[in-house]
C-alpha cells in the first residue's frame, strides 16, 4: 500500500453481477461507446493501494430502467444490497451511492428510505435523464423534497441510452454527449426551481460539471428572462457555486481553470471514473492535478480528501 493513502475518490463504478446480468440480458455490452469492464474487488483494492486512494464512493453508471418494455423494479434493491455487502467487508475503503428505481416514484421513495436508513449507504446516484425527462422534471418534486429533508448527498451521473439516436454516431458518446447530458441536468435543476427549493441537498456533478463552468455566463442569462427568473432568485452563479464538482476525466488545465472561475477549491473533489476509465487514466489524472499551476499545496490537499471529508463525516471518524 502507498504510505498513508489520503485520496478520496467520489467517482468510481462497481458493476455488480446483478447489473451486468441485466445488461447482458438486453444485449448491452458497452456504455457511451466503451466496453463495460467487470468489477474485480481484489484488483480494485490493488489499484487503490497503488495510487494512494484511501476510500472510494462507488455507484452504478446507468439506470435500472431502459424503456417501457424493459424495466427492472427489483434490480436497484439487489444492487444496493451488493454495495452494502462490499462496504461491510471493507468499511474503511468503500462507500456507496444508492440507485433508485426511477421513474417509479413510489418504489424510488421506498428504496431511498431502505438504502439510507437500513443499508446506511452514503447517498444516492441520480441519472441525468430517463425517457427524455431531465432532473428537475415536475414529476420528481416529491423525491427532491425528501432528499432535501434528509440533507442527502446526491451524485449526478450522465447517461446516454444505447438506443438513443446520436447526432454524431461515429463519435463515442463518452467523448462529448456525456458532458452535454450533465449540463442539461444542471439546467433542469436550475430552471425548475429545484436548487432554490432544496438548498440542503449536497449535489456532486460528474466530470467537472460537464460544460457548466464554461457556460456560467450564458446560463446566467436565464435569470433575466421573465419565465425563469423566479426559479433562480439568488442568481444562477450563486446556485452553481454551491454544487460540488469532481475531476473525473477533467483534470486538464483548460477544464480546471474554468472550474476554478466557477467555484472555490473547497467544492472540487477527486474522481477517477475507474474502471470505466482504465488505470492509465488514473495515473495521468493524478499527474495532471499535481502539475496544475492553479492548485497550491493546501488546495490540492483539499481536492484529494479534505473536501470529501466535509461531505462524508464518517471519513473524519475513520
Amino acid at each position: 500500500m502507498a504510505p498513508n493513502p489520503f485520496r478520496v475518490d467520489v467517482h468510481q463504478h462497481i458493476l455488480t453481477p446483478e447489473y451486468m446480468s441485466m445488461l447482458e440480458g438486453i444485449g448491452v455490452k458497452e456504455g457511451g461507446g466503451r466496453a463495460l469492464p467487470a468489477w474485480d474487488p481484489s484488483g480494485t483494492l490493488e489499484w487503490m493501494d497503488k495510487y494512494g486512494i484511501a476510500t472510494v464512493f462507488a455507484s452504478l453508471p446507468g439506470p435500472v430502467y431502459m424503456d417501457e418494455q424493459r424495466y427492472y423494479p427489483d434490480l436497484a434493491r439487489r444492487c444496493n444490497e451488493s454495495y452494502a455487502r462490499v462496504i461491510e467487508k471493507h468499511p474503511h475503503r468503500f462507500g456507496g451511492f444508492a440507485m433508485l428505481p426511477l421513474p417509479d416514484m413510489d418504489s424510488a421513495l421506498e428504496e431511498l428510505e431502505y438504502a439510507l436508513d437500513t443499508l446506511k449507504l452514503d447517498g444516492v446516484v441520480l441519472i441525468s435523464s430517463l425517457g427524455g425527462k431531465y432532473l428537475g422534471d415536475p414529476g420528481q418534486v416529491e423525491l427532491f423534497d425528501e432528499l432535501n429533508e434528509r440533507k442527502a448527498v446526491v451524485f449526478i451521473h450522465p447517461y446516454v441510452s444505447p438506443q438513443a439516436k446520436q447526432p454524431l454516431p461515429s463519435v463515442p458518446a463518452f467523448l462529448m454527449e456525456f458532458v452535454f447530458e450533465t449540463t442539461r441536468a444542471v439546467a433542469g435543476l436550475l430552471f425548475s426551481g429545484t436548487l432554490e427549493r432544496c438548498p440542503d441537498i449536497r449535489f456532486i456533478l460528474s466530470h467537472a460539471g460537464g460544460t457548466v463552468p464554461y457556460l456560467v455566463g450564458r446560463l446566467a442569462l436565464g435569470q433575466y428572462l421573465p419565465a425563469l427568473q423566479d426559479k433562480v432568485p439568488k442568481g444562477v452563479e450563486t446556485y452553481l457555486r454551491n454544487l460540488y464538482y469532481d475531476t473525473a476525466l477533467s483534470a486538464s488545465p483548460h477544464a480546471l481553470r474554468s472550474l476554478q472561475e466557477c467555484v472555490g477549491d473547497s467544492h472540487i473533489l477527486f474522481g477517477s471514473d475507474y474502471p470505466l476509465a482504465p488505470e492509465p487514466v488514473t495515473e495521468a489524472s493524478i499527474h495532471a492535478l499535481e502539475d496544475y499551476e492553479g492548485f497550491d499545496e493546501p488546495a490540492l490537499t483539499a481536492v484529494y480528501g479534505e473536501n470529501a471529508a466535509a461531505l462524508f463525516p464518517r471519513l473524519k471518524r475513520e
